[in-house]
């Protein structure tokens, strides 16, 4: 329990984590992208570093990160400077920002744990809930009307079930979890029907992307049913809600900067949610906002 493996039949291609052993099958998780599988332990070979391709995901992580932190300083550049022009204040900002707040609903709690510690660096409001699939849609239902966000990541883990012929692709009863997500998104659409009032990023590895943006989502994964980076669904959360309402969220400066790229994630056009105010408030606590930079 809790070593570090990769598989011998598939060329150790992807690093994991034993969750869980029942006589001698292992329960596995990896460490870097959305996928959960059984193996047998006989198939399983201890590791101490993550394989070769996880190391570049992971270089591509924080590249996505730092371009992240990199916006964020542009964005309070940009502004103080337009502020600044007719509303003065000397040596300091003079106003406050009101970012997105997100909802974010994750099948995985350790994927959970980790993407609530990226929301922190990014000085992101988000809202964190370790929630099964299958319950995400009734979880809904309780939550949105009480933390009102403007932003709800719905992921976890998913799948093409095995021994699916190609054709079946296509239908929601080929998939571990899609169906799931699919009534969430439609849960989170009839509380607000606005793509610009919500903005919805949904799905995991291999997950039926079709569905997922009929349903009503944003944002999905996976248009290529590829295996998506456990921090994908973050990067693009934290990216709308530090996107001005002035703008449009650039998508393919979105998808481009995810690890998983266009295979990985799609998505539609969509408005940033990400406010200033006037003047500076010295109590920001009756606001959903966070001080300026």
């Amino acid at each position: 329990m809790g070593d570090l493996v990769v598989r011998k039949s598939y060329g150790g291609d992807i690093t994991f984590r034993i969750e869980k052993i029942v006589r001698e099958q292992a329960i596995i998780k990896g460490t870097e992208f959305r996928l959960l599988a059984d193996a047998p332990l006989s198939d399983l070979t201890r590791v101490h570093q993550a394989a070769a391709g996880e190391e570049k995901a992971r270089i591509k992580a924080t590249e996505s990160l730092e371009r992240l932190h990199q916006n964020r300083k542009q964005l309070a550049e940009r502004n103080q400077s337009e502020v600044s022009r007719e509303w003065y204040v000397s040596g300091e900002p003079s106003y406050f920002e009101v970012p997105g707040t997100v909802l974010h609903l994750d099948g995985d709690e350790r994927y959970l744990k980790k993407s609530m510690s990226l929301y922190e660096k990014l000085r992101v409001p988000a809202h964190g809930y370790y929630i099964n699939e299958s319950g995400m849609a009734n979880a809904l239902y309780r939550l949105l009307p009480s933390i009102q966000p403007d932003i709800v990541v719905l992921t976890g883990h998913d799948g093409v079930l095995k021994n699916r012929p190609t054709a079946d692709l296509y239908s929601l009863s080929s998939y571990k979890n899609s169906k799931h997500f699919v009534e969430a998104i439609q849960t989170a659409r009839q509380y607000e029907r606005n793509f610009d009032a919500l903005t919805i990023v949904a799905g995991a590895c291999q997950s039926h992307f079709e569905a997922l943006l009929q349903a009503g989502a944003n944002f999905a994964s996976s248009p290529s049913r590829v295996l998506i980076h456990a921090l994908d669904p973050v990067y693009i959360a934290a990216k709308a809600s530090l996107t001005s309402i002035r703008d449009t969220i650039h998508i393919t400066d979105v998808l481009n900067h995810t690890v998983s790229g266009t295979q990985g994630v799609g998505g539609i056009e969509t408005r940033g949610c990400y406010r200033i105010g006037l003047p500076k408030l010295k109590d920001l606590s009756a606001l959903k906002v966070i001080p300026s930079m």
